[in-house]
């Protein structure tokens, strides 16, 4: 099986619950409107930031103008917004209360998808979902390894793969709920969370006693924890990258390559959507699947924090403390 910026994501008739308003030719009397003066423009709430830095102290909450309509254009008013690490990374400042997008660059969501579903559809699920399909031929009863696994795309990953019949290997940091976090991960689907100190003990060899070696890995952090997570997949298999949490080098030893004969590449939802012009149907696709595993009752949303927009500060603090499990989510 093969299984964002680009195209956004609309809910029913309504955009995440919102409302959608076309531009609509004018009717009435012509001479009288062309006289009256021109309304003000329509303002919305945004984060912005105009200088790189902590992203509590550089962001700032702005009313800004929003774009006309044009002749195809979609008012599109938000409801939700997740706080993500790419978000973190770049500060993207990207969150704001509605905007204006072209309709050809819109998605529809069913109506019955939930408010957080819909509002993390596009990035983590998404992620994931291309990771699963778009680098191995994975079929029932393989396996994969991750790292990060407790975060949102590591959740994703975990529940889209137990609906494929595809084994999880997750690994996460050791942290004082340990306990609390395998528990989360297990009820999701995980078949197997071990830490990542676990990874580089004999004992790695009983559990592969119980499930094969993984042809795929999904590496979110870097340093030490994929290095190790590499040792264990199979003879060509692929490992890709997708994240830096450790803001460190993936090391690779010489071994891997000549002996293993691995592969070792790179995945960023955003550009994969850049790649897909010309092919909405195959987005739309994907999403569409992604909404079916919802209501089968197959894919939740992560565990989230819904904050206002005006808390920002808190969400985004929120978001960059260690061994956080849950997503924060701007509310508008």
């Amino acid at each position: 099986m093969r299984l964002a910026e680009g195209l956004g994501l609309v809910r029913g008739a309504r955009p995440l619950l919102g409302t959608f308003l076309r531009p609509r030719a004018a009717v009435g009397a012509a001479a009288a409107a062309a006289a009256a003066p021109a309304p003000a423009r329509a303002r919305s709430q945004a984060l912005v930031y105009a200088q790189h830095g902590e992203p509590a102290r550089v962001l700032q909450l702005k009313d800004l103008e929003r774009a006309e309509l044009g002749h195809s254009g979609v008012h599109v008013k938000m409801l939700a917004a997740p706080i993500n690490p790419a978000d973190i990374n770049m500060i993207q400042g990207t969150w704001r209360t509605d905007a204006v997008f072209s309709e050809e660059s819109l998605v529809k969501l069913p109506r019955d998808i939930p408010l957080l579903c819909a509002a993390t559809l596009s990035v983590n699920p998404c992620t994931a979902y291309r990771m699963l399909a778009d680098f191995e031929t994975l079929v029932p009863g393989d396996s994969i390894i991750q790292n990060a696994a407790n975060s949102g795309v590591g959740q994703a990953v975990i529940q889209i793969a137990a609906a494929l019949g595809i084994k999880t290997i997750n690994v996460i940091r050791d942290r004082p709920n340990l306990q609390e976090v395998v528990d989360r991960l297990t009820s999701l689907g995980a078949d197997h969370v071990i830490t990542e100190e676990m990874l580089r003990k004999p004992e790695m060899k009983d559990l592969f006693k119980k499930v094969p070696k993984p042809r795929l890995a999904l590496n979110c952090v870097g340093g030490k924890s994929t290095t190790e997570m590499l040792r264990h997949i199979q003879q060509k298999g692929t490992m890709v990258t997708y994240g830096g949490m450790a803001k460190q080098p993936v090391t690779v030893p010489v071994s891997a390559f000549i002996f293993k004969d691995v592969k070792l590449r790179g995945f960023w939802m955003t550009q994969w959507k850049k790649d897909q012009p010309q092919n909405k149907d195959r987005l739309t696709g994907m999403i569409l699947t992604l909404c079916d595993l919802i209501r089968k009752g197959q894919l939740t949303g992560p565990a989230c924090t819904q904050v206002p927009l005006k808390d920002y500060r808190i969400a985004v603090e929120a978001s960059m403390k260690s061994f956080i499990s849950s997503k924060q989510v701007l509310t508008m």
